[in-house]
């Protein structure tokens, strides 16, 4: 008799670690198809990146096109680039993927152009005008009225700092950050942009690139300039049209 009890009480186990063991079980179970799902999507992920050598040596001529391209637009003579009627651009980025030279890339960055449809405030001067030109395929660029300045910068304008994105939701960030240059409301910020004041780079690389918004109608993907009944290229008074149409 008292062997039958130690047996009993040998194999009883209470609901309770039943029930833990069931859902520890349960877990293993799912935790073991995550694993296997992954390993499958990470599989597709790799495929996916595979590019085949006639994709890998289309994109290689793509970008020596590109180089070349860039090279003779740069040789075109000074007054095929006039300058324009204004001294305030505003200029987009429309184009520009896997068929850019690292050159055309690096013209871009340095103004501040590193994703599509992003756009920037820059004074004009002879050595924008020679960058403008060269990557001429991948921008378009105009002169912004007041209203567009006032409302992009209402819209889409953020502060940078310590290389992070902060909304201009309170002029005591303003006046922290550009307080000592006399500035600490975003009317100041809109004020010095639109007449190019005394402190107008500091307030544009604050303000950084705004980000805007891809338009439905008004882009016709077309890297010839926009005179020819293209995108790119400038657009005098007629930027204010797409900057509406973006912001």
């Amino acid at each position: 008799m008292m062997a039958e009890e130690e047996v009993n009480q040998l194999t009883y186990v209470p609901e309770v670690i039943l029930k833990k063991r069931k859902g520890n079980e349960a877990l293993a179970i799912l935790r073991r198809k995550q694993l296997e799902l992954g390993k499958h999507e990470n599989k597709k992920r790799k495929l996916s990146e595979f590019k085949r050598p006639e994709q890998l040596i289309k994109e290689f001529r793509d970008k020596e096109l590109d180089l070349v391209s860039m090279k003779q637009r740069g040789k075109r003579p000074r007054s095929v680039s006039r300058l324009p009627g204004c001294n305030l651009l505003f200029i987009i980025r429309i184009q520009g993927k896997t068929d850019m030279h690292p050159r055309t890339k690096k013209i871009l960055r340095n103004l501040r152009l590193n994703r599509i449809f992003d756009g920037v405030f820059m004074k004009v001067d002879e050595g924008l005008m020679e960058m403008l030109q060269k990557v001429e395929p991948y921008v378009t660029y105009g002169c912004p009225n007041l209203k567009s300045v006032k409302e992009l910068i209402y819209k889409k304008g953020y502060g940078l700092i310590n290389k992070q994105k902060v909304p201009l939701t309170d002029n005591i960030i303003i006046e922290e950050a550009l307080g000592k240059y006399g500035m600490i409301c975003i009317e100041d910020i809109i004020r010095e942009i639109s007449i190019l004041g005394p402190h107008f780079k500091v307030v544009s690389k604050f303000l950084g690139p705004l980000a805007l918004n891809r338009p439905t109608e008004g882009l016709q993907g077309k890297k010839q300039p926009y005179k020819d009944g293209g995108d790119s290229g400038d657009r005098g008074d007629q930027i204010n049209e797409l900057i509406s149409k973006m912001n």
